[in-house]
Parts: C-alpha cells; sequence; structure tokens
C-alpha cells in the first residue's frame, strides 16, 4: 500500500457520496443522531480486566465498556493501566457483542458548520473514529466522513494502518471545502505535537541521582540508548559495569528493560547520560579497604599491554604488573615472554591509589629474591656446564642460570684464542656454553662468568704431560732471595725455592756448656768457616738469571696451574 504525499488532492472517489443532500443536510443529520452522545458528560470508569484486544471496563451499568490497548501501549507496547484503575470515559456507542465502546478523548466533535469552520481555522484538536480503510488512506467520521492520508495517519506500516480502523482518534482538519464537500484530517501533526509537549515533560521531572526505568532502544559500540517514557538518554560502555567489557552488546539488547541512574541533564544540548554501574558499590572501595602494600594478592590476568600485565584481582579491580616487575634478572621485551591472558598468577602490592584507581603490582617480588642465596648457589670457582645463552649484547652475553638469576660473560673472558670485535663472532642466543663462576654481586645484582678460564692453557698440557719426579731443563728467568723462576716450556714458569742457610746445632743445656771450654768453641767455628755452606746451597746460589740448568719436578698442581721445580 502506498502512502500518498499530505499536499496530492484527495480523488473525488475517496470523497464519499453524498447523493442529493447537501453538506449542510449532512451536518444537520449528524447533530440530530449524536446529540445525546455528545450532550453526555464524562463517567467515571473502573478497570476491571485487561488483555490483548481490549480494556473492560466497568461503567456503573448492566453491561461493562471496552477501552482499546493501543491507546495505553508504552514504548515497549506494555500497556500502562492496571486492574482497578479509575478514568473518566466516554460512551461512542456499542461494539457486535454489546458492549459500550467507551473513549477518553477529551474532545468534541463539532456539532454545526460554525464550529467546523472555527476548528479548521483555529487549527483545533478534534475526536473522530476511523470507520475504514480506503484507497490511499482512511475514511474517517468526525461527524461528516472525512478522509485522512495514509501519510497523515501516523502509522508505520500497512500493518499497523489496518489497526486504526475502529478506534478513536485525535485529529486536526488540515482542509475544508464546503462546495465539493471535502474534508481532510491529519493525525500524524497532532501525535507529533503531544509527543513533543510529553518529551517536554519527561525532559523536565528528569532530576541528576534520580533512578529510573527504561527501555534499551538501539546497541551501538561506545554504549546503548535507553527510551525513559519519551526521551533518550545515553547509557556510555564505561559506565555499564565496573568489569571491563569488549562491547555494550555482550550486556544488553534492543528491547530490554534496565534500571539506570541519571548522571547527568544538560538543559543546552537536551543530552542525558546514564549509568547502571552506579547503582552498586564502587569495587575499589570496597576491594581495597583492607588491602595495603606489602600485601600478597591473587588474580587472572586479563590483559596485556606493551608496558606489562593488567591483573584481576576482583571483579572491576585491575592491578599492573610492569615489565620491569615481572621477573627477576631476565630481560622482560614484553609481558608475553612471562604471563599469557588467561593465568593465575600470584603478586605482592607494590603501591595503592585507590582515589586514582591505581595499584602496582610485582610477580618477581611474590617469588622472592633470587639474589639472596645467589652465593650460596653459585659459589665462586663453580664450573656450570650447558647453561644457555639467552641475549648478545655488544659486550657481553647473557646466559639463563635458572630461578630468575642471569650471568654474564664479558667479550674478553670469552675465548684465549684471538681479539673479537663482538660476541656474536663466537656465541648466538641459545647457544648452551660452559663457563666458570669469577664473581658473585648480591647489591649490584650481578654474576660475571668467563669461558676462557676453562679452555686448555699451555700450563694444563706442561702438567698434564708431566709427572712429579721429572728431570726437565730451564732457563732461570729472575732470582731473589728465596725464589728462582724458571722457565720450562713455552709459555710456562715453574717456581725454584731457594734453599735457607742450615740452622745452628741444638743449644746445649747450660751445665753442659760450663764444661766446654773456649778452645772447642774457637775449633768449631773454624771447621765450619773452613767447609763452608751445603751444597745444595751453594748450586742454589751459584744460579743466576738466563742460565740454563736441570731441574726436578717436585709438585704440579692442575688447579692452580702451578709447577714447581728443585735444583738437581
Amino acid at each position: 500500500m502506498s502512502f500518498p504525499n499530505t499536499s496530492d488532492p484527495v480523488p473525488e472517489e475517496q470523497v464519499a457520496s453524498t447523493g442529493t443532500s447537501t453538506f449542510g443536510d449532512i451536518l444537520s443529520q449528524f447533530e440530530q443522531d449524536h446529540k445525546a452522545a455528545e450532550s453526555a458528560e464524562a463517567l467515571p470508569g473502573t478497570v476491571v480486566a485487561i488483555n490483548a484486544d481490549a480494556i473492560i471496563v466497568d461503567i456503573g451499568r448492566k453491561m461493562e465498556g471496552v477501552l482499546d490497548p493501543a491507546q495505553f501501549q508504552d514504548a515497549s507496547g506494555n500497556v500502562f493501566l492496571k486492574t482497578g484503575e479509575t478514568l473518566p470515559v466516554l460512551i461512542t456507542g456499542r461494539n457486535a457483542e454489546g458492549y459500550y465502546e467507551l473513549s477518553t478523548l477529551r474532545v468534541k466533535r463539532p456539532t454545526d458548520w460554525t464550529e467546523f469552520e472555527k476548528a479548521f481555522t483555529d487549527k483545533s484538536i478534534i475526536a473522530g473514529r476511523v470507520t475504514e480503510l480506503v484507497k490511499g488512506g482512511l475514511r474517517v467520521d468526525v461527524g461528516v466522513r472525512a478522509f485522512m492520508p495514509a501519510s497523515r495517519s501516523g502509522a508505520k506500516d500497512p500493518i499497523e494502518l489496518e489497526k486504526l480502523v475502529g478506534q478513536e482518534i485525535r485529529c486536526r482538519i488540515t482542509k475544508l471545502d464546503t462546495a465539493a464537500e471535502d474534508v481532510v484530517v491529519d493525525r500524524r501533526a497532532v501525535m507529533e505535537e503531544e509527543a513533543a509537549q510529553k518529551k517536554e515533560q519527561v525532559f523536565q521531572s528528569l532530576a541528576e541521582g534520580s533512578v529510573v526505568h527504561g527501555t534499551v532502544r538501539t546497541v551501538t559500540e561506545y554504549g546503548a540508548f535507553v527510551d525513559l517514557g519519551g526521551v533518550d538518554g545515553l547509557l556510555h560502555i564505561g559506565d555499564m559495569s565496573w568489569n571491563r567489557i569488549a562491547k555494550a552488546s555482550d550486556l544488553v539488547s534492543v528491547g530490554d528493560s534496565v534500571e539506570v541512574k541519571i548522571l547527568k541533564v544538560d538543559p543546552a544540548t537536551r543530552k542525558i547520560s546514564l549509568g547502571m554501574k552506579q547503582l552498586t558499590a564502587d569495587p575499589w572501595t570496597v576491594a581495597t579497604r583492607d588491602l595495603k602494600v606489602g600485601d600478597r594478592v591473587k588474580g587472572k590476568v586479563v590483559r596485556l599491554a606493551d608496558f606489562g600485565a593488567f591483573v584481576e584481582i576482583s571483579p572491576g579491580v585491575d592491578g599492573l604488573i610492569h615489565l620491569s616487575s615481572l621477573a627477576w634478572g631476565k630481560r622482560v621485551r614484553k609481558p608475553s615472554d612471562v604471563v599469557s591472558v588467561g593465568d593465575m598468577v600470584e603478586a605482592v602490592v607494590l603501591d595503592l591509589k585507590p582515589s586514582d584507581k591505581r595499584i602496582s603490582l610485582s610477580l618477581k617480588e611474590a617469588l622472592g629474591d633470587p639474589w639472596d642465596d645467589a652465593a650460596t648457589k653459585f659459589p665462586v670457582g663453580t664450573v656450570l656446564e650447558g647453561v644457555p645463552i639467552t641475549n648478545i649484547a655488544k659486550f657481553g652475553a647473557f646466559v639463563d642460570l635458572g630461578g630468575g638469576l642471569e650471568g654474564m660473560i664479558h667479550i674478553a673472558d670469552i675465548t684465549n684464542e684471538k681479539r673479537l670485535d663482538h660476541p656474536k663472532d663466537m656465541l648466538a642466543a641459545g647457544q648452551k656454553v660452559r663457563a666458570l663462576v669469577l664473581e658473585v654481586d648480591k647489591e649490584k645484582h650481578r654474576i660475571r662468568l668467563g669461558m676462557k678460564q676453562l679452555e686448555p692453557t699451555v700450563v694444563d698440557m706442561f702438567i698434564a704431560s708431566h709427572q712429579v719426579g721429572d728431570t726437565v731443563s730451564g732457563r732461570v728467568v729472575s732470582t731473589d732471595a728465596h725464589v728462582a723462576r724458571v722457565q720450562v716450556a713455552e709459555g710456562v714458569t715453574a717456581i725454584c725455592r731457594l734453599p735457607k742457610d742450615e740452622p745452628a746445632p741444638p743449644s746445649q743445656p747450660a751445665a753442659d756448656q760450663s764444661k766446654a771450654g773456649l778452645s772447642e768453641l774457637s775449633a768449631m767455628l773454624s771447621a765450619r768457616w773452613k767447609s763452608g755452606p751445603p751444597e745444595s746451597a751453594q748450586r742454589a746460589a751459584a744460579l743466576r738469571a738466563g742460565e740454563v740448568r736441570s731441574f726436578r719436578i717436585s709438585a704440579l698442581d692442575p688447579n692452580r696451574k702451578t709447577v714447581e721445580v728443585e735444583i738437581q
């Protein structure tokens, strides 16, 4: 069914034929037929039953009256009248079942030509009953048969248009031609005006802080528009729930009946801001009431960002584990290196600012500081087998020691074979190496490792190929009062300890000394002077720098990498 434009002239066939009667005759007949009904006063009615087809009203007569439910429906299609409620009604006729047809319209129908002219001139609202569906619109009884174009009926579609038949309506005369016996009425304009008035009344009745009911009209990415009875308010996604939600449709759908709080009413822009989460206690207030710095909390990882991981410790309350607080020692480049969304973790509260809704958490603090017993776990001199390299830098390589600890091999401690321009010349991330613990510094959180210290040296090879008692040739490099340094192979320097002077003979008891004569003592000193120092002392005294001699290996220490010799 097409809806004609309001401005189009009404075809002749759409105007009811009046035969030989004049327009005045029709008015006169109308006045006679409806005089009793129009002069009747409104009756008090009590709603006794409500169903889908009719509202049954007790008007104090033998038969009840009926009202059309469509006149009392809200935006959601629900009838807002209740059983037992009273309201004034007018009797407009009887239906096929004998019930009185009632109306609540408080406007009169014109009873004569003068009143029609006045209603048209003043653009007054008049009452009418839709009698039938005709081409292009509806036939309406307003005292005479009038035509209402479908486009001015207020109906949204042909089905809704058909439902108007039999209903009492409020309309306005938009065309009155007595000569052509043509009356055109408009219901849509009246509905729009009344809707605007109702909207203004509702808007004026809304107060910030009040709680109202509404119906979700539309849902968008950023929220939902809620019909509050003629005016719409915006329920922003951020005001729907204390919990983080991805989209508004996760919480509400079109047609949902919701309870909301009015957060703000702006008379200038006519905008209304609504909230749902404000109807419940702020979870930040509840969650942080007894929380303090240093407490341990458990939660679920709900979101990852470049700078850290967000953990939900209670509904609507998220704490942040910064990148630097995810792990000890390990260089974390992104949160996903340590945690994933959905992981349950335990963390320690580092900082708490409820007013700013901020909680700083630490995952590594909850795990305990591994540096507390690092020196015990990795004492200096420990040889580490098969430890993986995690990262390569210009100055060295980082090694994962497990348990949140990391060691560093400086570029100078990688090899003795050659000078390296960059650690990557010999090492790569993921490679497993053998290293020696050189230093553990708890305060600086540093463990220094070395690889070259485990490489075989010429001393190692010399020790491996010799044993104590072997005779070797060596060149004296230097001497001092007690030690001579002897080069026994290329790159191998041995220690030769020089013998000290022989000790004096044990002193005799005083009684014996008294018996010894002066001549005996003099003879003994003279003999020692003549014989000189022992033979070994004589050979040692003869060692000179640059001299090549034969030596006997007296000691080999592979751990200390030392060789000791004595003069052959």
